[in-house]
């Protein structure tokens, strides 16, 4: 028996020693699928003596690849190096050079990246005339990525009725044309994008038959990993490249298919059984990553699902803690209670920071818990995305409003002036520049006066730009932070230009701008903030964000992530937040089972990250474009075994959690910073009356003695009931004037 096979499992010794013929292996989360995979591998080489040029891995990602190869190396050796390794666009686009000129394409045809696809769609449709705004070119990127990904060229596009027509009720009859045109273009320039590179592989077997019996006959075992992830086009590469042997072993886990919106087709997975009635089905059910209670709550959740492969995932560690369920009023009190908790497991466990991880469904909702660990001074780094106040735009929408408060200010300037696309091209911006400079000016000044420093020509956007300026920076002088801010989205273009980009990334960037809008909002609404202006939000904006610099240089920092990329990783504890309906599951994800089911094993990968304890929390409250919205819990709590779930008690009130006086110590020294920076001593001296219960404001009228459980007695001042969210001024004895909303001030009415 060799070394490498006694330390595995029986099934996971079947998975590594049958080799031959059809084999798909349902792989658990924390199974130890990679292990096998490679051992598989490293099992052909050594002790069946296939040579290492006769068998290609494939995977999705280049780190993946990288470790695939490594591990078998340790085994084998050098011959490691002569595997077909590596991701499904590096093995194609490897093989595509030796044979592209079949096809037309030179051998050492260019590859273009993202940018030079979006930057050539978008001058076919300056030249085709076609309105930029109906054609943005993330979505007829997206558009002709997904024909592509389905194996539809473009001919196949425009001769196709049920496409067509869908362009058309969308406004957009030309997409087949513009999908053709560049086509076309990147034939003429001898390129492919990163779809060719599969595309066109599967072109090429199809089309040059002797092409593929030459691989097929090189190409005697293949393995992929992470089969579920596959779309259709990759399914259809590797299955005619098997055609001849049929040596091809999948591993995956149809419970971890999230990759929907990317191509990802679970049926590859769910019915890979009807291609291959000889198929060996190998199950990794047990689980080595974690603890009994969330493996088992994880089997709860997922078993919901009517799409799936039945397996009995299992594990033999030790029972665990109970999956702690944290709810809070707003997003913010979330973000302050999983950072006090965070801080709490650190110095009780003497863990580390980068034993954590904070999970969402979208990046927007990094931005509370991000200020809150700050506030805390817990390190930390975004994974997967900028930290939320470094996004383009939420730093476009933030230059904005620094330059209507500041048209000295020369960065924002050029951020700008072009923002959202005015016809004001580098060119004219140079001019100004200098214009600034050989006058000793200012940007300002020059372009107030834009005719005669440039010309005719350009100074007619110029004058609409300063024009709007100047009514942003009365804005800024006569409003509040939010309303300023509010309209200066509004009317400056950004909002609408992302409100109308209806593609993954345009939504989730109107989704971080009204993040931002919401920040402002509850700034302006928070009692203990004197200065509503929007240069004082600007301020302590640029204060919290000044701490960032170096955080990424310290490995031992808490992780912050969507799910979707921490697929594959895992934690010794994890923190999944916004556990709410229409944000998890996605309100954008519930007009099918598919969808609801995709979400639902979304959730599961979130379970299966931890391997120690998992933390669940959510808001009753929570700012959502520009409004505080009421929460209802996500009905995937509901999904979630009640005997493995308890309501976490620590935090909501005064309790004290230290069992040791150095813990104690360390907390309470930073609580008071967090304290000091958010409640005025006084703040914690009040304690309200026995008998004291929140009264119905409904009928609240200036002059009424008041009592609040925090500022104690007090008399109401000024009443604001003109919009849905109704304010009182109230004059608090010890406090002084707090302007509060009624909907959520826990205030009780006392006799004159």
């Amino acid at each position: 028996m060799n070394d490498y096979l006694d330390s595995l499992n029986e099934p996971q010794k079947e998975g590594v020693i049958n080799t031959q013929g059809p084999c798909m292996i349902i792989a658990g989360a924390g199974s130890g699928k990679t292990r096998v995979l490679t051992l598989r591998m490293a099992h052909l080489v050594q002790s069946q003596g296939v040579d290492p040029f006769n068998i290609m891995a494939l995977t999705f990602t280049n780190k993946a690849a990288k470790e695939m190869r490594e591990r078998i190396e340790h085994v084998v050796g050098s011959d490691a190096k002569n595997l077909w390794t590596g991701t499904f666009h590096s093995v194609f686009a490897k093989l595509l050079r030796s044979e592209a000129h079949h096809l037309g394409y030179p051998n050492n045809f260019t590859i273009y990246d993202t940018d030079d696809s979006k930057s050539l769609i978008r001058s076919i449709v300056k030249e085709m005339g076609l309105d930029e705004t109906q054609y943005k070119v993330n979505t007829v990127y997206n558009r002709i990525s997904a024909a592509k990904n389905r194996l539809i060229s473009w001919t196949d596009y425009l001769s196709n009725a049920v496409l067509m027509a869908d362009d058309a009720g969308n406004m957009r009859p030309e997409m087949g044309n513009i999908y053709k045109n560049y086509a076309l273009r990147c034939f003429k320039s001898g390129a492919m994008d990163f779809d060719d590179l599969l595309f066109n592989t599967d072109k090429l077997f199809k089309e040059h038959l002797d092409v593929l019996n030459k691989y097929q006959h090189r190409i005697h075992y293949i393995l992929v990993d992470e089969f579920q992830d596959t779309n259709l086009c990759q399914y259809f590469i590797i299955r005619k490249l098997a055609a001849v042997r049929q040596n091809i072993c999948v591993v995956g886990d149809d419970a971890q298919s999230i990759y929907a919106f990317r191509g990802a087709d679970i049926s590859n997975i769910l019915n890979f059984e009807k291609d291959y009635p000889d198929l060996k089905i190998i199950k990794l059910e047990q689980n080595y990553r974690s603890t009994k209670t969330i493996v088992e709550a994880a089997n709860s959740v997922i078993a919901k699902n009517k799409a799936q492969l039945p397996k009995n995932v299992w594990t033999s560690n030790e029972e665990g803690n109970l999956i702690e369920l944290i709810k809070a009023t707003s997003d913010n009190e979330e973000g302050r209670l999983v950072a006090t908790s965070i801080f709490e497991e650190k110095m009780q466990g003497q863990h580390r920071f980068s034993d954590f991880v904070i999970l969402y469904r979208t990046n927007s909702q990094s931005r509370a818990v991000e200020e809150s660990l700050r506030r805390m001074n817990i390190k930390y780094k975004v994974v997967g995305g900028l930290s939320f106040y470094q996004r383009k735009e939420i730093k476009d929408l933030l230059a904005y409003l620094r330059f209507s408060l500041n048209q000295q200010d020369e960065a924002s300037f050029r951020r700008i002036i072009n923002l959202p696309k005015r016809g004001i091209g580098d060119t004219t911006i140079d001019k100004i520049i200098v214009a600034a400079n050989d006058h000793a000016i200012s940007i300002w000044e020059v372009i107030q006066n834009a005719v005669s420093f440039l010309g005719g020509r350009a100074s007619g956007p110029i004058d609409d730009f300063v024009t709007k300026i100047k009514r942003f920076a009365i804005e800024t002088q006569n409003k509040d932070a939010y309303e300023a801010a509010a309209e200066i989205a509004k009317s400056s273009g950004l909002l609408k230009e992302l409100y109308e980009d209806k593609t993954v990334e345009g939504l989730s960037r109107y989704e971080n701008v009204q993040e931002l809008l919401n920040a402002i909002k509850e700034y302006v609404e928070d009692p203990e903030k004197e200065d509503k202006s929007l240069g004082a939000f600007l301020q302590e904006v640029s204060l919290l964000t000044s701490q960032d610099e170096n955080k990424d240089k310290d490995p031992d920092t808490v992780t912050l992530m969507t799910i979707h990329m921490a697929k594959g990783l895992e934690f010794k504890y994890v923190y999944m937040v916004g556990m709410e309906e229409d944000l998890f599951p996605s309100q954008m994800m519930l007009s099918s089972r598919a969808e609801l089911e995709e979400e639902r094993r979304l959730f599961y990968v979130a379970i299966t990250r931890a391997k120690k304890k998992l933390y669940l929390s959510y808001a009753l409250t929570r700012y959502r474009y520009g409004r505080l919205k009421n929460c209802e819990p996500s009905r995937f709590l509901d999904d979630v075994d009640q005997r493995f779930i308890k309501v976490s008690t620590k935090f909501g009130g005064i309790e004290s959690v230290a069992p040791n006086p150095e813990f104690a110590k360390s907390f309470v020294s930073s609580m008071k910073k967090t304290m000091s920076t958010q409640v005025s001593p006084k703040a914690t001296s009040y304690k309200p009356s026995a008998d004291f219960a929140p009264s119905d404001t409904s009928n609240l009228t200036i002059g009424m003695k008041v009592e609040h459980p925090k500022f104690g007695y007090g008399m109401v001042m000024q009443m604001d009931v003109s919009g849905p969210d109704r304010k009182a001024k109230i004059s608090f004895d010890d406090f002084g004037e707090k302007t509060l909303l009624l909907n959520f001030a826990k205030l009780k009415i006392h006799e004159n």
